[in-house]
Parts: structure tokens; C-alpha cells; sequence
């Protein structure tokens, strides 16, 4: 290998994230068969969890319960081998219902997949340009709100099947979905709604009496157990089940016992829309959709990264883990899955289950694919209103009211006034608008909160820095804080109090860590003020990028009018000099 080539293979890494890079570090630490065995054995348990909650997430999303399945099998396989985190588990998520249920109900299940697969196309490119750790910018109350709210429209979508209501068609906005279950009451099937109630119960109960077994593990099928009780002995109180609202002729059990079969996304057809039309009107429709679902998927599935790294104290690749989230979301569509992101309470329970590589997370869709092949018919008699209570259970926890309520109740106003705004808008709008209108009016009081820092002020006193003192033609103001276009005006304007008499006016910058456009443009106005009143000015204590910013601008030492110096005493010695000049104002010699 040539010494070029070796230097183009060094720099690889810093030009692209490499796939695959959790798998391959655990496999360089030293897989042993006792890593294997904590992997399957915690794959074993998440599968299990995952299982009904995929049925669920998918009957939310619009689309018939296979789908999700799909969706846990191939996205979580292929996010798992590729992905930058040891531990994570990815796969259909709460936080994505209120997106992917509107595109359903507008273009299908062919538009659903389509508009996946645009998400996964920006994910890898997110990926590529290396903008994984931009979730950094989000601000905490940003992301408490919108979960909330996601949280808050996700259990008012539950309210149908926990109580069996009849509501011909669910309209879009969420004030007229409350509306349409409001009116719809009278019509509540008792039956569902105690089922769902039991359901609920034992969800809620059985973590607190062991966290041995997941709660769905038992509650589910001691649900489906009771239903079918009922069915028998009391025809009439019959409960909805999967099997009877997604069943047929061809697939009594309304879960396929098969394995997911290549399919072309595009060609896909569901019965109630007709074949979308593939031009640049279809896609320009779905781009909106597709980038809140690749928006989402990326915030979701780097959160839930960093709550691991927090949990299993390793760190996880960011940049990797976009492009593994965006590969997973492409080939999903294509066996009939459709969005997926790293999804939270999985994650948790995969790393309290012992797992220690993405092997676990691969066990995980291994588990569910067999599952569907071996038990399809059983999955088919879960109920409807047991679906139901699970997503409200995962709604409560999403919601953290008690993190929510301290956020409101010991953050600075501003925080709380970002998470009011974002919970609403998510509520009555949609994520898309709520993360937008949040970061804009988090970074809007991050500036006036700069701005209010900024400032400039005149140094009366001996300056506890100068050792000696300043002759009486020369000013010192003192400037704090960044000069940037938010707080520039405000930090110049005690510069316009300077009368004349004055020889030389000193600004001390050395609290001035950044200076932008906006900046040099309120000091240079500054600097021409006071150089029309014959007043020599010096910035002194640059630091380095202040420096910089004004060197590449073309500022330039002028013999009537300025100097940089780095130094605060050596502006204060060419003060003093400047001041013992017969003419005022006439700089230093050239």
C-alpha cells in the first residue's frame, strides 16, 4: 500500500460514517458464547414485548396489523446489524402514529411505504453529512412538549376500540376527532370496554408485583382468554378481536402465517384508495409527510441512543446510527413494513434483559418473525380493546406528566412558555409545525436572553487589570458578551456618550468571545462616529475569533483612526502614548 493510499484510508472515517459500527466493535472486544447467550435471552424478551405493540402501532397507523410485524422483522434487523448503537432496538414507535395514521387515511398504504421510503432516502443523507449530533440544538422543553402532545393525541385515538365505539370515519384535525368519539359515546359496546378496562388494569399492576416477566406477556393473552369466554357462553357480549376486523376468506385468522415476501411498495394496493399516480405531484405531496417522519425518526432514535449510553455507559455513533435508521426505513417498504425508529422502552428493557450487542436487538426480529409463522392464529384472537389499552399505557408513559409538570413548575419562563407552545401546536396541529415554531421561539428568547448579557459600559474607576492611571484624554469601556446580530446595537450604545475631548477611546474586548456580521457592522458605525470627532479608537484583548472575524473583513490598523492589539496593555501603553501627542487624535507614528 502506498503512503497516498494509506492516507486516503486514515481520512475515511472523518469523510463518512461507517455502517455497522457498534456491531463491529463488539465483535472486536470479543464475542464469546456467553455474549451470545445474554444476547438471545434478552432478544428472546424483547421480541415478545415487541410483538403486540407492533400489532397495536400498526392498527393505529391506519394499516392492518401484519404490517407492523412486518416492520419490527426487516427495519429491526437491518437497523440493528448496520447502526452506530450496542443496544438500541428499532421498530414501530407511539411517536409516529399521529404521521403516519393522516398519510394512511389520505394516500393508502401505497403512499404510507412510498412516503417511508423518501424518510429513509433523507435519513441516509442526514447520515452522510454527518448531522447526527444536531440534536444537540433541540431544546429539552422542545422535545418534553412535543412527546407530551404526541402522547395526548395517540390515547384519544385508543378511546374507539377501548370502547367499542362506532365511528364511521375519524375526520383528520384532532378537535373534530374529539368531537366525533364525543358523539359517538352512546354508542360504547360494554363488552369491549370491560375487556379493555381488565386489560388496562393488569398493565398497570403487574409491574408492580414483578418486572420478571413484561406485563403484555401476561395480560394480552389472560385478555384474549376472557374474550373468548364470552364469545362462548355469551354470544352477545362478543369482542372485537383482530381476527374479526382484519379476517377473511383468504386469511381467516387476519394475521398471514407467513414470513414477509419481497413486494414493489409502489404497487401495492389496499382496497380502499386507488393506485397512486408515480409523478412529481405524488412526491411533492409526500415530501412534507416523509420529512416529519424522517425528522422524528431521527430525534426519536437518537434520544433513545443517548438514554442507552446513559443506562450501559458507552457512547454511540450518531452518524452511523441516521444512516443505519434511514437504510432500515428504504428496505422495510419493500416486505411490506412501513416507518420504524429506535424506539425507547424496548431499548430499556433489551439492556435490563442483558444484552450486550446489536446481536440482541437482531434475536429480537428474529423472535417476532417466528412468532408469526408459528402463531398467527393465536395472535389472531387478541382483542381489540386489549390493543387499545396497551398504546394507552405506552400514551401515559410517554407522557411523563410528572417531568412535564416539573419542567413548568422550576424552569425559567421561557422554557415553560417553549413547552406550552409546543405541547398545543402538537395537539391541535401537527409535530412538523410544533418542533419548527419551538426551535425558532426557543432560539427567539435564547437571543433576547444574550442580548440582555451584551453590553457596554464606561470605566470610571481604575480598572482593577491597569496598573496605572489613565491620563484624561483617554476612555476605557468595557464590552461583555457576544457581538452578534441579536444583542450587537445594544452592547455599542453607551460608545455614543462620548463627547468630544477625548484623545483615544479604548475598548476593552476580552469578554467578547464572538463577533458576526452584524457586529462588525454596529463597531465599525462605532469606530467612523468616533473617528469624525478626531477620537483615535483600540480594540484591545481581542481573543482569537474576534481576531479573525476582523482580519478576514479587511480591518486593518489606520494611523487616524484604529488599532487591533491582543494585548490589553499594549492598548493601554498606545493609549497613554496617543494622549501625550500634541495633536489629538493624530494616532501613532507610522
Amino acid at each position: 500500500m502506498t503512503r497516498r493510499s494509506r492516507v486516503v484510508m486514515r481520512s475515511l472515517p472523518e469523510l463518512a460514517p461507517w455502517p455497522a459500527s457498534a456491531l463491529r466493535e463488539a465483535l472486536r472486544e470479543g464475542y464469546t458464547a456467553r455474549s451470545l447467550r445474554a444476547d438471545v435471552l434478552a432478544g428472546l424478551v424483547v421480541g415478545v414485548v415487541a410483538l403486540p405493540l407492533s400489532m397495536a402501532l400498526a392498527i393505529a397507523s391506519g394499516v392492518q396489523p401484519q404490517h407492523g410485524l412486518y416492520t419490527a422483522i426487516v427495519a429491526g434487523f437491518v437497523i440493528a446489524a448496520l447502526g452506530g448503537s450496542r443496544v438500541q432496538v428499532s421498530g414501530p414507535t407511539a411517536a409516529f402514529v399521529v404521521i403516519l395514521a393522516p398519510i394512511t387515511s389520505r394516500f393508502g398504504l401505497e403512499g404510507l411505504m412510498l412516503a417511508t421510503m423518501m424518510a429513509g432516502g433523507i435519513l441516509i443523507l442526514m447520515g452522510l453529512f454527518r448531522l447526527g449530533r444536531l440534536i444537540e440544538f433541540i431544546p429539552h422543553p422542545v422535545t418534553t412538549g412535543f412527546t407530551a402532545g404526541i402522547a395526548v393525541v395517540i390515547a384519544t385515538l385508543q378511546v374507539r376500540d377501548f370502547l367499542g365505539l362506532r365511528v364511521e370515519t375519524m375526520p383528520e384535525h384532532f378537535v373534530e376527532k374529539a368531537a366525533a368519539l364525543w358523539r359517538a359515546l352512546p354508542t360504547t359496546r360494554w363488552s369491549d370496554a370491560g375487556i379493555g378496562l381488565f386489560t388496562l388494569a393488569l398493565l398497570l399492576v403487574l409491574p408492580r408485583l414483578t418486572r420478571r416477566i413484561p406485563a403484555p406477556l401476561l395480560a394480552l393473552p389472560l385478555a384474549a382468554a376472557v374474550a373468548a369466554a364470552l364469545a362462548r357462553w355469551w354470544p352477545e357480549l362478543e369482542v372485537s378481536t383482530i381476527r374479526n376486523r382484519f379476517g377473511s376468506a383468504a386469511m381467516p385468522s387476519g394475521i398471514p402465517s407467513a414470513a414477509p415476501r419481497p413486494i414493489l411498495p409502489w404497487l401495492v394496493q389496499d382496497g380502499a384508495h386507488g393506485r397512486l399516480v408515480l409523478d412529481f405531484a405524488t412526491f411533492q405531496a409526500l415530501f412534507t409527510s416523509a420529512l416529519a417522519i424522517a425528522m422524528l425518526g431521527a430525534i426519536e432514535s437518537l434520544l433513545s441512543a443517548v438514554v442507552a449510553d446513559g443506562m450501559t455507559g458507552r457512547k454511540h455513533n450518531p452518524d452511523s446510527e441516521l444512516l443505519a435508521q434511514g437504510v432500515g426505513n428504504v428496505a422495510a417498504p419493500f416486505f411490506g413494513g412501513f416507518a420504524a425508529t429506535g424506539a425507547l422502552a424496548r431499548t430499556a428493557t433489551n439492556i435490563r434483559s442483558g444484552a450486550v450487542s446489536p446481536v440482541a436487538s437482531m434475536v429480537h426480529a428474529v423472535t417476532v418473525l417466528g412468532t408469526v409463522v408459528a402463531l398467527a392464529p393465536a395472535l389472531g384472537r387478541l382483542p381489540m380493546a386489549s390493543m387499545a389499552a396497551l398504546l394507552l399505557v405506552v400514551a401515559r408513559n410517554m407522557a411523563d406528566m410528572k417531568h412535564f409538570a416539573f419542567v413548568l413548575r422550576r424552569a425559567p419562563r421561557s422554557d415553560s412558555v417553549v413547552l406550552l407552545t409546543c405541547f398545543v401546536l402538537t395537539v391541535v396541529f401537527d409535530m412538523v409545525v410544533a418542533v419548527g415554531v419551538g426551535v425558532v421561539l426557543a432560539a427567539a428568547l435564547f437571543i433576547e436572553r444574550m442580548r440582555a448579557e451584551a453590553a457596554s459600559r464606561l470605566v470610571a474607576e481604575p480598572h482593577p487589570d491597569v496598573a496605572r492611571r489613565l491620563p484624561r484624554g483617554v476612555l476605557l469601556y468595557e464590552i461583555a458578551g457576544p457581538l452578534f446580530f441579536g444583542a450587537a446595537s445594544r452592547a455599542m450604545a453607551a460608545l455614543r456618550t462620548v463627547s468630544s475631548g477625548v484623545d483615544a477611546v479604548v475598548l476593552d474586548m476580552r469578554s467578547v468571545p464572538f463577533i458576526d456580521a452584524t457586529g462588525m457592522v454596529n463597531l465599525e458605525s462605532a469606530v467612523d462616529r468616533l473617528h469624525a470627532m478626531r477620537v483615535f479608537v483600540i480594540l484591545g484583548g481581542l481573543r482569537e475569533q474576534p481576531f479573525e472575524a476582523l482580519s478576514r473583513a479587511g480591518w486593518v490598523e489606520h494611523d487616524a483612526k484604529l488599532a487591533l492589539r491582543r494585548s490589553m496593555d499594549q492598548a493601554i501603553d498606545l493609549a497613554c502614548l496617543i494622549s501625550d501627542q500634541p495633536s489629538a487624535g493624530a494616532g501613532p507614528a507610522a
